[in-house]
């Protein structure tokens, strides 16, 4: 699947068993669903999907036993930066943040919680947010049910309130988290290192 230019994913067929400590800090086992993002002339880059044996779940960069050789913001993404997939309604719906990378002045990558709809809209990319939110059942909104939030409008992105967004997807859709994780995980440390311009060509 072609999701920026030349930078396509692809889904292994294989799942891997590994130990580990989920987002939570338990020890558990997971199996991983391994997807595969590509860019022409540069090392593979692997994202598992943990599904935990104590029903968490969570998303990561994969740090392989031997890391290409990579600038130092990108290398030091893999196995940092965990992403949550949280359920939001009895099962029905899951949520996974939208909390955008950056790398920080020491070339660290580092996670933005809270932005307004447009910061996010300019952060991650308008037409990326609105092809997320196009696939069926999927939609933006509000991390968190408070009245004195903003609704989040992707076609009127408000620029007042800065707040938590979470992207909501039905259960049974393993593809669009795994999109949206590259999209506001990898993609700007892409950008940042220039493997990626800044449009996403």
């Amino acid at each position: 699947m072609r999701l920026l230019n030349s930078l396509t994913l692809s889904r292994n067929g294989a799942r891997t068993k590994k130990t580990g400590a989920t987002c939570s800090g338990e020890a558990s086992v997971a199996s991983a669903v391994e997807w595969e993002l590509r860019l022409p002339g540069r090392p593979p880059l692997t994202v598992h999907d943990n599904h935990w044996a104590n029903s968490e779940r969570d998303l990561v960069l994969y740090k392989p036993a031997v890391v290409p050789e990579m600038p130092a913001a990108l290398s030091s993404l893999h196995n940092r930066l965990r992403s949550g997939i949280s359920d939001s309604s009895g099962g029905a719906k899951l949520r996974i943040m939208v909390y955008p990378t950056y790398v920080d002045p020491l070339g660290r990558p580092r996670i933005k919680k809270s932005l307004t709809t447009a910061d996010l809209a300019n952060w991650v990319g308008l037409r990326h947010l609105r092809k997320l939110t196009a696939r069926e059942g999927v939609t933006l909104k509000p991390a968190f049910d408070r009245l004195d939030l903003p609704g989040v409008d992707l076609d009127d992105p408000q620029d007042e309130k800065a707040l938590q967004h979470a992207l909501y997807f039905p259960a049974a859709d393993d593809e669009t988290p795994v999109l949206a994780f590259i999209h506001f995980r990898i993609v700007p440390v892409l950008r940042h290192i220039g493997w990626l311009s800044p449009d996403g060509s």
